[in-house]
């Protein structure tokens, strides 16, 4: 069996309220494509993360520390698509637990894998990924893949379909990290897949996500 690992930013799983429409596309996917491969969904924090991690800022906690309240949005997001996808109550904490889960079942679901300075869901996903020797690491997220600008602000945004480790590198590089910060695929993330060569694809919806695992044509951008 193949392994892929999708990173599933909280933004799409908390938009504004819990996107129930979206959990059920999301069940409906993934059961789909797990009766022939081992997936590891990883949960990011999205505007929950954001706003605790803003309210603990509020009362002059560092982002060091702030990231702890992002990080335990991740679990939250976590648990509750464990129990939609699969009932199951159990997040990993580790990537051994994550291997040891995928022995017996196809599907893992988890959020940050602990503290660990400068990290994000995205950083999580792509160790996952390369711990697991996957196949492929999948980001999920809310716009349909790498733009030069981000499209929901600027018209003349242009949609960039395939892009280099190293070229990606360069854009997500300039970006300065803060704790809940917001972007397709992050530093953290961008620089494990550049030194491992994990294949990447960035993509919006679970269409596009069946598409990417079953191969067949998609709409979003190759990290490669």
């Amino acid at each position: 069996m193949k392994t892929f690992v999708i990173s599933v930013g909280g933004s799409a799983i908390v938009p504004y309220k819990i996107d129930i429409n979206f959990l059920k596309q999301l069940k409906a996917t993934i059961s789909r494509v797990s009766k022939n491969n081992k997936i590891v969904i990883v949960c990011g924090g999205g505007k929950t993360a954001r706003e605790y991690i803003q309210a603990a800022k509020q009362f002059d906690v560092s982002d060091a520390l702030s990231c702890l309240a992002g990080i335990q949005a991740t679990k939250l997001n976590a648990s509750l698509v464990s129990l939609v996808v699969h009932g199951n109550p159990f997040i990993p904490n580790s990537l051994n637990e994550v291997k040891q889960v995928l022995t017996k079942k196809n599907v893992a679901v988890i959020g940050a894998l602990g503290y660990q300075p400068n990290m994000t869901s995205d950083g999580d996903a792509a160790q996952v990924a390369v711990y697991l020797k996957a196949e492929m690491f999948i980001n999920v997220t809310d716009v349909d893949g790498l733009f030069t600008k981000n499209p929901k602000e600027h018209k003349d945004a242009r949609f960039i379909p395939e892009i280099s480790f190293s070229n990606f590198w360069n854009i997500a590089s300039k970006i300065k990290f803060k704790a809940g910060q917001h972007f397709v695929l992050d530093q953290s993330g961008a620089k494990i897949i550049k030194q491992h060569k994990i294949k990447t694809v960035i993509v919006k919806g679970m269409d596009n996500l069946e598409k990417v695992i079953l191969n067949k044509k998609f709409k979003g951008t190759i990290i490669n």
